[in-house]
């Protein structure tokens, strides 16, 4: 996909709505997700589609990209950066530092709302001296169960650079990023000498992400290392009780179900939360599930049970 614009990579024209644009990369991402795709790019495939959604799906970025397609080298002369590059080569501003792979993050995994939020303008005055880079912060969001075994993933950013000619160019870099055991959400990941450049010789500044976890309706976090499941339990199993197992972010754990368990109970399994210094607990959700009759055997079963149950209230 390299040199194609966003619009093309996408496949859609640059006059369509949010609703295309939103179509058509859900389709190419079902198609070329490496989880599901045999293609041998298929990860890097998924990586551009993500970047180019990220971008087209937010109605400023995708206005500020649309300008810099038409006027590719910025205004009245200026680099393709915005702010140009200083007499040692290096970017003064108009930083793009942009997340585009480390499968399995996808869109909306890396927020870059604050990242290089402080390069809009010119500083009036620099120390003649080493000046150190300012550090950037950043959203990286990550599934609930890289908490519980840790985890490594890469993060592939375009940052600005110049050439040999001191022309601006973006280079690759490739951050791998080590995600610890026990980690919470709100805790931050620094990455030494990943942010803004240094200057006359000062040290670059640090990256710092902050995790946020993937949430889903039926698995969730609470006060930091808290985790709430829903699980499904069988309409004999919430009657009888007894012993079941159940699959959670921690692995397959025995639960000890209490018999006339309803739908709504919770089950409290302490100690099984995220693994932190004082490990959080997890809370288990019953949620019963009724097999539908796909038999005329079914349906007898089900008629027998309504013959015993029904003069109950």
């Amino acid at each position: 996909m390299a040199g194609k614009s966003y619009y093309e990579i996408l496949g859609v024209d640059k006059t369509a709505d949010a609703d295309t644009i939103k179509k058509a990369y859900r389709k190419l991402v079902r198609k070329y997700h490496p989880d599901v795709s045999k293609e041998p790019d298929a990860a890097e495939r998924t990586a551009e589609i993500n970047r180019a959604y990220e971008t087209l799906s937010d109605t400023e970025k995708r206005a500020a990209y649309d300008e810099e397609q038409a006027n590719p080298y910025g205004r009245a002369g200026g680099s393709p950066f915005g702010q140009g590059f200083d007499a040692n080569g290096f970017a003064d501003g108009g930083f793009r530092y942009e997340y585009h792979g480390g499968e399995p993050f996808g869109a909306g995994d890396f927020n870059f709302e604050d990242l290089f939020s402080a390069f809009g303008s010119h500083a009036q005055s620099r120390p003649e001296g080493p000046e150190k880079g300012q550090d950037q912060h950043a959203e990286l969001a990550v599934d609930i169960y890289a908490a519980y075994t840790g985890a490594e993933r890469t993060l592939t950013l375009n940052v600005p650079s110049a050439d040999e000619y001191g022309r601006p160019v973006y280079r690759e870099k490739n951050l791998n990023v080590k995600i610890p055991q026990g980690i919470s959400e709100g805790q931050q990941i620094r990455l030494a000498g990943q942010g803004l450049p240094g200057r006359n010789g000062g040290a670059d500044g640090d990256l710092y992400l902050k995790i946020k976890f993937h949430e889903r309706p039926d698995l969730y976090v609470k006060n930091r290392k808290d985790v709430y499941q829903t699980i499904d339990v069988k309409p004999w199993e919430a009657v009888l009780g007894g012993k079941i197992i159940v699959p959670t972010a921690t692995g397959r754990l025995q639960v000890s179900l209490p018999a006339n368990s309803q739908s709504g109970k919770t089950i409290r399994l302490k100690g099984k939360g995220i693994p932190a210094k004082e490990a959080g607990d997890l809370y288990l959700t019953i949620r019963i599930t009724v097999p539908k009759a796909e038999s005329e055997a079914d349906r007898r079963a089900w008629e027998q049970l309504a013959a015993h149950f029904g003069h109950t209230a």
